[in-house]
C-alpha cells in the first residue's frame, strides 16, 4: 500500500520536467527581442523559482518539523556541487534554446543520453565495469541510435521552423551533450550528499536551490550590469521563465518526496526519464511549435525511452561482499 503514495509523486515529477523544456522556451521568447529568445533573464527566472521551492519550503519545513540526518561539511560540498551541475544543465537547455533549438527534440535527447551519464558515473563510483552486461550495452546502443533518429527526423514534415546554421547546429549540439552530462551526474553526486548527511532529504535539497541561486541569479544578475543583452524585462515572458524553473524545482523535489515514501531508484527513474520524453512531445505538439512530424520521429521517441529505462533497469550492480557471520 505505501507505494500507491509513490507514483503520485512519480507521476509529479514526469510531467513537471515534461512540460519544463516548452514552458521554459515560451519565457526566453518573451523576454527576447525580435523572435530571439533571451538567455540571462529566463535563467534568473529559474533560479528565483529554485530558490523558493529549494530553499525557503526545506528551511521552514527543517525548522517546523525537522528531519533526519545532519549537517556535515562533505554532505554539504557534495549537495553543492550537484546544484551546481544542475544549473549549469539548465544554462545550457535555454543556451541551445538560444541556438534556435527546440523544445520537439531537445529536450527527449537530454532526457534519453542523461540516463546513460547517470548510469555511467555511478559505475564509476562504485567501481562495477566488470559487471557489464549485454543488455545494458543494447540498451546503450538503442538510447544512440533513437537519439539520433529524433535529432535527424525533428527536422522533417510540416515544421514551423527554418534549419539551423552550421554554428548555431554546433552550439545546440553542445548545450544539449552539456545538459546531458551535468543532469546525469546530478543524481549520484546528490546521492553521494545525501549519504554524507545520514539520508537528509531536505538538507542536500536546500544545497541545491542555495548552488541555484548563485549560478542562476547572482551570476547572471551581474553580468547583465556588464553586458547588455537584448530583449527586456516583460511580464509575460517573466511569467513563463518563473513556470518553467518553479517546473523543474517542482519535480526535483517530486523525486525526494518519491523516495521518501519507499520509492526505489529501479523503478523511480525509468519511469521518470521514460515517460518525461513523452510529456514533453505531446505538450511542444499542443504549443504548435510543430504541427506535424513524421512517423519515424516517434520511433526514435520511443527508441530513446526504451533505450533510457533499459540503461538504468540493466545497469551493472556492484558485487555483493559475503555476509558476516
Amino acid at each position: 500500500m505505501r507505494y500507491l503514495f509513490v507514483l503520485p509523486f512519480v507521476a509529479l515529477t514526469f510531467v513537471s520536467w515534461g512540460v519544463y523544456g516548452p514552458v521554459l522556451h515560451e519565457g526566453q521568447l518573451g523576454l527576447g527581442e525580435g523572435g530571439a529568445p533571451s538567455s540571462l533573464r529566463p535563467l534568473i527566472c529559474v533560479g528565483l523559482a529554485y530558490f523558493f521551492v529549494a530553499v525557503l519550503v526545506p528551511v521552514l519545513t527543517l525548522k517546523l518539523r525537522g528531519e533526519q540526518g545532519s549537517w556535515t561539511s562533505s554532505g554539504a560540498f557534495w549537495s553543492v556541487l550537484s546544484g551546481v551541475a544542475g544549473a549549469v544543465g539548465a544554462l545550457g537547455i535555454i543556451m541551445a534554446f538560444k541556438g534556435g533549438g527546440k523544445a520537439v527534440y531537445v529536450m527527449p535527447l537530454v532526457f534519453g543520453l542523461a540516463p546513460v551519464v547517470n548510469t555511467l558515473v555511478t559505475m564509476a563510483m562504485t567501481k562495477s565495469f566488470k559487471e557489464t552486461n549485454k543488455f545494458f550495452i543494447a540498451a546503450i546502443a538503442v538510447v544512440a541510435l533513437g537519439a539520433a533518429g529524433v535529432m535527424f527526423f525533428s527536422r522533417g514534415g510540416e515544421v514551423k521552423f527554418a534549419p539551423l546554421k552550421v554554428t548555431d547546429l554546433t552550439l545546440v549540439v553542445f548545450s544539449i551533450l552539456l545538459t546531458a552530462f551535468c543532469w546525469g551526474v546530478y543524481g549520484p553526486v546528490l546521492h553521494r550528499g545525501q549519504m554524507k548527511m545520514a539520508g537528509s532529504r531536505l538538507r542536500p535539497f536546500l544545497c541545491v536551490g542555495l548552488a541555484y541561486f548563485v549560478i542562476a541569479v547572482i551570476v547572471p544578475t551581474a553580468i547583465l550590469q556588464i553586458i547588455e543583452e537584448p530583449g527586456s524585462w516583460r511580464v509575460g515572458g517573466t511569467a513563463w521563465s518563473l513556470a518553467g524553473g518553479a517546473a523543474g524545482a517542482i519535480g526535483a523535489l517530486g523525486i525526494i518526496l518519491a523516495f521518501n515514501f519507499g520509492g526505489k531508484p529501479i523503478f523511480v527513474m525509468p519511469l521518470v526519464f521514460g515517460v518525461a520524453p513523452v510529456v514533453n512531445t505531446f505538450t511542444t505538439i499542443v504549443s504548435s511549435e510543430a504541427t506535424q512530424l513524421p512517423t519515424a520521429f516517434y520511433v526514435s521517441l520511443v527508441m530513446v525511452a526504451i533505450g533510457a529505462v533499459g540503461v538504468l533497469v540493466f545497469a551493472p550492480k556492484p558485487k555483493q561482499g559475503p555476509k558476516p557471520t
